[in-house]
């Protein structure tokens, strides 16, 4: 993330860029990571959180960042049900609270996801969107910006760019179960996805025997009964893999790439650099995020941005998804980045994850463990376990990064922590 003056740090998990808001519990469940934005908090920022953030929590991340806490201004928004986080803003009457905050200071909004919500609430404030030198300017970069946070949309781009993708096609809900049993054919097994999808939100494996004797193809009600959907053959997937990249008035670059963790198609966690297995397609990768930041930079857009791909058995890496916004390891990279400088070495590998504890705990009690089993992030040796979000409303599923020397070391810590936390399974 470039350096700039203050930033108003907008967590608008609640957004439409990705899902639909009629998709409300899927999207509140999300918002509960907001807590990890504030690992990007300045002196001088302020912070826009749809949910509450602990004390013992903001005073451990104001420790490892250094970060004095009565040089930022957090802002807690009351819950408004599953509506854009600017209208929760407007409905709790902190508009001008925000305004007040953001001052005449050249700050600008730092949103989660670009899209005309959090635009229009710039405006309502009257200050820029990062890294966009104005309001317009983000607002002409979010058509493409919806569009390639599409399922379809980044099927018919990729394709124009030659990148190499899974054999599919696009329909509307109706004629999805036609198209199935059409790909079944000549496949074993098929993927169907809604168009506005993340994480792994309704996405459906089909098999052959699935729809056999008159068997219908059932499906979340995403998208409405009209709505776009993809249906795709299903790799035999080794590996679920991206790369993270930036777009900026210099070009595109390449932040970091890892290997992500899945089940049934669904995020659970991440592990960066790519492991040696995936390794060999990382210059792939980088090429076709490369030619995706040129055509994004074509269309206005600026930030980071990020491209998956699944690699099949045979190494033969496809392109899945866009990202076109700051992802679930966006935040944990920064947060890597800056709490690594300076240390003795720099960090090798990193992961984040979730793990479920056997019994609620609350944040001092999980800390308290990582201290005395000495996996607690140490500043000094840059490296160990750090609680990146917060405690968990159920207590039990705590989100944590592990920084490392090695991937064996990432390994070997997460192992130790399962230990030490409890955590289901283990």
């Amino acid at each position: 993330m470039t350096e700039t003056g203050p930033f108003v740090v907008f967590a608008n998990f609640l957004s439409d860029l990705a899902v639909d808001l009629d998709e409300g519990q899927i999207l509140t469940t999300w918002a509960q990571q907001a807590p990890r934005k504030a690992w990007l908090l300045r002196p001088g920022d302020v912070f826009v959180t749809p949910v509450p953030l602990s004390r013992e929590f903001l005073r451990y991340v104001y420790d490892l960042t250094g970060v004095p806490p009565e040089s930022v201004a957090v802002v807690e928004v009351p819950p408004a049900g599953a509506v854009p986080l600017a209208r929760a803003v407007r409905e709790a009457g902190l508009v001008e609270q925000v305004r007040a905050l953001a001052g005449d200071r050249g700050a600008a909004l730092l949103p989660t996801a670009l899209d005309a919500s959090a635009i229009a609430f710039a405006r309502d404030i009257d200050i820029a969107v990062h890294p966009y030198p104005t309001v317009e300017a983000a607002e002409a970069a979010l058509p493409m910006t919806m569009l390639l946070n599409t399922k379809t949309g980044f099927r018919e781009t990729a394709g124009q760019l030659g990148m190499r993708l899974p054999v599919g096609r696009m329909c509307r809900r109706p004629e999805a179960e036609g198209v199935a049993r059409d790909l079944l054919r000549d496949h074993g097994r098929v993927v169907v996805k809604p168009d506005r999808s993340a994480g792994g939100h309704g996405m459906r494996f089909v098999s052959r025997d699935d729809l056999r004797g008159g068997a219908s193809l059932p499906l979340d009600p995403v998208g409405g009964p009209e709505g776009l959907w993809v249906v795709e053959e299903c790799l035999d997937v080794a590996q679920s893999v991206s790369v993270q990249l930036e777009v900026s008035a210099s070009g595109t670059r390449a932040l970091f790439s890892g290997a992500m963790r899945t089940v049934q198609g669904s995020f659970t966690g991440y592990v960066s650099p790519l492991p040696p297995s995936g390794a060999h397609v990382s210059d792939e990768l980088e090429e076709w995020g490369t030619a995706l930041g040129r055509h994004l930079a074509d269309h206005g857009y600026a930030g980071p941005f990020g491209l998956d791909a699944l690699v099949e058995a045979d190494g033969v890496a496809y392109a899945s998804e866009s990202n076109i916004r700051r992802t679930a390891t966006t935040t944990p990279h920064a947060m890597v980045t800056r709490l690594t400088e300076g240390a003795a070495g720099a960090h090798a590998a990193w992961s984040v994850s979730k793990g479920w504890t056997r019994t609620p705990m609350g944040f001092d009690e999980a800390l308290a463990r990582l201290r005395a089993s000495r996996l607690a992030f140490d500043p000094d040796r840059g490296e160990g376990v750090v609680l990146y979000a917060d405690a968990p409303p159920d207590g039990r599923s705590w989100r944590y990064a592990v920084i490392a020397r090695s991937a064996g070391d990432v390994e070997e810590q997460e192992t130790v922590l399962a230990e030490v936390l409890e955590f289901e399974g283990d």
